[in-house]
């Protein structure tokens, strides 16, 4: 009998990386669908990608429940009702390939035994760079919109939705149900006009038109959506009753009859040989579009026949996009100025000549680290070719050596800070500055202070910190609690009324509880995570301070590092003072407690790990148990009470059968907390 693979028989560099890789994409999803601020080209992440996924082909049991393979990129945003969709929002694979996409066309004729390949037909439409949404219509009538999220659950952007004048709140035929997905995109030409005005009036510009529709659509208030000139094209379908559908083609044709967006072009193919001949045609006329292109998908038009073929937990079968590469130019890079970050990491950036690239002029672009600059031996003066990763981030891609003279010179790190003139270490593959008070670090980390996920202070932004360090009105977060009007008008553009909300939101930020004001603080490795469970354990600021790092270390969702670095951080004289002025500020140093319902609840000091797919989100089946007086743990160790397990789930499953850990299910959870289960 055949030895079965377990994930300890993979070999241990194959686990390295695969913890690696899947780290990076989880960085990167993030970065990507949360914050819109993509971090590497599409392309990179597409390798990446693949190699994870061949990694977990070879050795199946690294696969867990959370690797990237598993699910679609993207957690819902706080500050938003949840929505389940009714289907599940599906992403596609990727190629760059001519050749996978005649293997696709293969597997499908494999795949469909009982249907002549002649028989099958084919679409292909323009891949739009934009903010995927749903949005469905009952009896004719717009109710809801919604983002992708994680592909189950994503936010309710119903009113802000409703702003979009492309998009009709009813339809032409009252059918009982019709979901459409699609996706929500800033037109070019208002995309370029938008960044023109924000530069003018000294605002940090948006990075592409993608990045400014997913800032609009993240705006609480529609009123402010409303100002920005968002436009949607609708391509799949999601719930559909009423509605006679045979073929993707019958679909577009339906949309359009009833009034909604459709894509500007789409091509019907029979065979390979078209499919690729419409992926080349459709490549040479997409900047003529409204909105941004980075591939076509290719889809089966026949709906029946897809629903043979079915999906992967992640992507259907029955469609994949062809990605196009990142347009590339030659240019000459002149100088290189560093980029300092919250942490002091010291990012060198390339300054070029000016030069025209996927529709808009390049003047910089990211050489990522001195590593990298080292492996492509770049220097001051040589020609190098630049793409858009992705079609956003410019990037350097490497040296065209035959253009070299002789009179380029080598790219040499920074011996001190570019921003505050401190000193600096080489940690790994980064170059830090090593001065917490340095100017650019400051500027970052009262970003961090006031994010809407720490103090949540309205108004405090990119572009406001940056003024307040830059003005010495601000030398360190304590500082903002000493801002007032007089100080504020001092600064460039500010109006009374904008100062008032500024303090208006300062003050509100002192009710904050004591896990946003741990989480805000910056101690390194400490999260919101970690946060909440050391202010729910220790209940005040000075029970946490006094704290032995083996006290830390006992506490759920707090490890070794986060033990030591909230030990030390409390060490630094400097820091003993800044807790000091932000009590006098009148900050909370307690922690609000959970409510009666929690302190004396069925779940009271029980720990609980969540895991799988469940009707409610993860954090809003953590709200409900904390709710109960329960506490959550990212991780099942001997100290976990409960696993709360859903569909899919795996390694954490695991682990508690082997500590036995006790599991239940969804419905036993309800019965445990008395509550009808019915």
């Amino acid at each position: 009998m055949a030895d079965i693979l377990t994930a300890s028989d993979a070999p241990p560099e194959s686990r390295a990386r695969h913890r690696e890789l899947a780290d990076i994409i989880r960085a990167c999803d993030k970065a990507y669908y949360i914050d819109a601020n993509p971090l590497m080209a599409d392309t990179d992440y597409d390798k990446l990608y693949r190699e994870l996924a061949d990694l977990e082909k070879a050795h199946p049991n690294l696969i867990t429940p959370d690797s990237p393979t598993q699910r679609v990129g993207g957690a819902p945003l706080l500050g938003f009702a949840q929505v389940r969709h009714a289907i599940p929002m599906q992403s596609l694979d990727n190629t760059y390939s001519p050749e996978e996409v005649e293997g696709f066309v293969d597997r499908l004729i494999r795949s469909l035994p009982h249907v002549a390949p002649e028989a099958l037909t084919f679409t292909v439409e323009p891949k739009i760079d934009g903010v995927a949404v749903t949005v469905r219509y009952e009896h004719g009538r717009f109710v809801l919109g919604a983002t992708r999220g994680d592909g189950v659950t994503g936010d309710d952007i119903t009113e802000n939705l409703r702003t979009i004048r492309s998009l009709p709140l009813s339809l032409k035929t009252a059918v009982p149900v019709l979901e459409a997905r699609g996706e929500v995109y800033f037109p070019s030409a208002s995309f370029a006009r938008l960044n023109a005005q924000r530069a003018a009036a000294g605002e940090a510009t948006f990075a592409n038109p993608r990045n400014a529709a997913a800032g609009s659509l993240k705006q609480l208030d529609p009123r402010l959506v409303a100002r920005r000139p968002l436009a949607v094209v609708l391509y799949g379908a999601g719930q559909v009753e009423g509605a006679q559908i045979a073929s993707h083609t019958d679909w577009l044709a339906y949309l359009k009859d009833q009034g909604l967006p459709t894509p500007e072009r789409i091509w019907h193919c029979r065979d390979k040989a078209e499919l690729l001949a419409a992926i080349a045609e459709l490549d040479q006329v997409r900047h003529t579009f409204a909105y941004e292109t980075d591939g076509a998908v290719i889809k089966l038009n026949d709906w029946r026949l897809r629903a043979d073929l079915g999906s992967t937990s992640k992507a259907p079968r029955w469609a994949m996009a062809y990605k196009y590469k990142a347009e590339q130019a030659v240019t000459k890079l002149h100088s290189v100025t560093f980029q300092v970050g919250r942490t002091g990491t010291i990012t060198p950036v390339a300054e070029l000549t000016p030069v025209l690239l996927a529709g808009s002029t390049v003047a910089r672009a990211t050489l990522h680290n001195f590593e990298e600059i080292k492996r492509k031996d770049i220097r001051i003066g040589d020609a190098v070719t630049i793409a858009k990763a992705g079609e956003v981030i410019p990037a350097v891609l490497g040296v065209v050596l035959s253009e070299r003279t002789g009179v380029e010179t080598e790219i040499v790190p920074p011996t001190a800070c570019p921003a505050c003139g401190g000193a600096v270490a080489l940690e790994g593959i980064f170059l830090r500055c090593t001065n917490p008070n340095c100017s650019a670090q400051i500027k970052r980390r009262v970003q961090h202070f006031a994010h809407r996920g720490a103090m949540d202070i309205e108004g405090m932004g990119e572009t406001l910190a940056e003024q307040l360090v830059d003005s010495k009105l601000v030398k360190d977060i304590v500082d903002i609690y000493e801002l007032s009007m007089e100080k504020l008008l001092t600064l460039d553009r500010m109006a009374k009324k904008s100062a008032q909300n500024i303090l208006d939101g300062i003050e509100a930020s002192k009710k904050r509880d004591l896990w946003r004001l741990l989480f805000g603080l910056g101690i390194l490795h400490v999260g919101a995570g970690s946060g909440r469970a050391l202010a729910e354990h220790f209940g005040s600021l000075d029970a946490i301070a006094a704290a032995t790092e083996d006290d830390l270390k006992r506490i759920n969702d707090v490890g070794d590092v986060v033990a030591a670095s909230v030990a030390s951080w409390f060490r630094v004289q400097e820091n003993k003072d800044r807790i000091e002025r932000l009590r006098a500020a009148g900050l909370q140093m307690e922690s609000a407690g959970r409510p009666a319902a929690a302190v004396d609840g069925p779940f009271r000091d029980k720990s609980f790990v969540i895991t799988g797919t469940l009707s409610k989100s993860r954090d809003e089946m953590a709200d409900f148990i904390r709710g109960l007086g329960g506490k959550i743990a990212g991780s099942v160790s001997k100290k976990t009470d409960f696993l709360v397990a859903g569909d899919d789930a795996g390694s954490k499953l695991a682990k508690a059968q082997q500590l036995g850990v006790k599991i239940v299910s969804e419905t036993e959870l309800m019965a445990l907390a008395g509550l009808p289960t019915v």
